[in-house]
């Protein structure tokens, strides 16, 4: 297996570092200390994580179809939704 140069990290990481930073915007957006400007470059930040995240979560759902039935992936069926238990 080729080693991983120092500047890659793993999409579980990348998307934790995100996520992590996205929380950290959030809170500062909250207090209401942040000027208008801050708060737009903050929002703007935000969503660009939120997609990154929302990529790296679609891509992890993807490699467990994959490994659950790697013959047929599109006839996997999706994951229940935290809301969607009966």
């Amino acid at each position: 297996m080729p080693k991983k140069s120092p500047n890659e990290t793993s999409p579980v990481a990348h998307f934790e570092q995100s996520l992590e930073e996205l929380e950290q915007l959030v809170q500062k957006m909250e207090t209401g200390e942040l000027s208008l400007e801050q708060s737009l470059a903050a929002y703007e930040r935000g969503v660009g994580l939120y997609r990154q995240c929302q990529q790296a979560l679609e891509q992890a759902e993807l490699r467990v179809r994959l490994l659950t039935d790697p013959a047929q992936p599109d006839r996997s069926e999706p994951f229940e939704q935290a809301g969607d238990v009966d």
